[in-house]
């Protein structure tokens, strides 16, 4: 098993395009990191980086101790996993997980061994008579995953495996890559544009954009304390709503202004001093959409002093819950999470209050955020 360290690795192709900036990352033995974000953002280059697929234009790349900038990808112990699961379709599926170590002279006694264990782990022992074309997307994702496992390698690299297969079976195939990563105990670095699949299976997450890191986390600090307003907009479902207002002081206490309505902040808040500065000027209001409440009673008891009219646009029910779609003032749209008895209908214009105890305070200038 063993760490990963990049130490500002950069991917510079020819006409002056960069694909990743100063990447600097440690991943530590037997993690499960996950590289997220939109697409062209660098995860794929900085994977295929790892692997040797692509050459590192400036920068460190240490796998355990060993730094393997010159290495060729045959010789860095590490197996991938590709979107397109890359089979043999002559082959069996016995010989598409044993082909790699056929080519590197194992003993065939070894090599039976090697892959019946793989295939009881992935429980595709049946299949190992058949040929490709006589399996479904999971299945084939399965072998792709037996021909890595059966390498022993140090570390997993897998780039967007699930993508290809239906939502039900992607949901069952996250559920079974993070019991293999705890059966197997190596290390994972995947890639994904869903913060869904990110969110679900990572120990640390790697929000992108643009070939920069943006912020390196637990998946639930990324969704509690977001660094920007990048961060806290990809990182979510629904993602996270936002408002254009200012900040006023009035006596001891401190308002978000929205289109002339005054939403109070809670008094530790209020009180945080990094929020100073920005008294009178504009900023970015975050707000997630389960922190939208429809419900009269509820908003009486804790928004009283958060409230504001909201036109229905469109409701989507979600069978445990309702999304509203929600226009607020002139331009404001937002997202709101409420209970599936909720009686708010397309249409109607509401009340709703805000959960103001759990706003993110943006600088509108620099997008960093000053409060959670």
């Amino acid at each position: 098993m063993a760490s990963l360290s990049l130490r500002h690795i950069y991917k510079k192709y020819p006409g002056g395009v960069t694909a990743v900036s100063d990447f600097n990352l440690e991943v530590k033995d037997k993690e499960f990191l996950v590289l997220v974000g939109p697409s062209g953002c660098g995860k794929s280059t900085t994977l295929r980086m790892i692997a040797g697929l692509e050459e590192i234009s400036e920068g460190e790349l240490f796998i355990g101790d060993r730094l393997v900038n010159d290495v060729a990808p045959k010789d860095r112990k590490i197996a991938m996993v590709f979107q397109n699961y890359a089979l043999y379709p002559h082959m069996s599926v016995f010989e598409n997980m044993a082909f790699g170590l056929k080519l590197s002279k194992v003993p065939k006694e070894t090599i039976k061994k090697k892959v019946e264990d793989a295939a009881r782990i992935l429980d595709i022992t049946h299949l190992l008579d058949r040929k490709p074309k006589a399996l479904s997307g999971g299945q084939k994702q399965r072998v792709a995953l037996g021909r890595a496992i059966v390498r022993d390698p140090q570390v997993f690299l897998l780039d967007e495996p699930l993508s290809n297969l239906d939502a039900k079976l992607r949901a069952a195939m996250r559920t079974e890559l993070t019991k293999l990563h705890n059966r197997v105990g190596t290390t994972f670095v995947y890639v994904t544009h869903d913060q869904v699949e990110a969110m679900t299976m990572a120990t640390r997450i790697v929000v992108m954009k643009d070939g920069l890191i943006q912020q390196v986390d637990t998946p639930q600090k990324l969704y509690d304390e977001p660094v920007n307003i990048f961060v806290a907009g990809f990182i979510g479902t629904p993602q996270m709503n936002f408002l254009n207002g200012s900040l006023e002081k009035k006596g001891n206490d401190v308002y978000f202004v929205y289109e002339g309505n005054s939403l109070k902040l809670p008094k530790e808040k209020a009180e945080n001093p990094a929020l100073a500065e920005y008294i009178g000027k504009e900023v970015v209001a975050g707000l997630r959409p389960e922190c939208i409440e429809d419900n009269e009673k509820a908003i009486a008891a804790n928004c009283a002093d958060s409230c504001l009219d909201a036109y229905v646009d469109v409701t989507e029910l979600m069978g445990a819950e309702i999304y509203l779609y929600l226009n607020v003032g002139e331009e404001g749209k937002l997202t709101a999470r409420v209970s599936s008895r909720s009686t708010t209908r397309a249409g109607d214009t509401i009340k709703i209050g805000f959960e103001m105890e759990r706003i993110h305070i943006f600088d509108k200038d620099t997008e960093r955020c000053i409060l959670h």
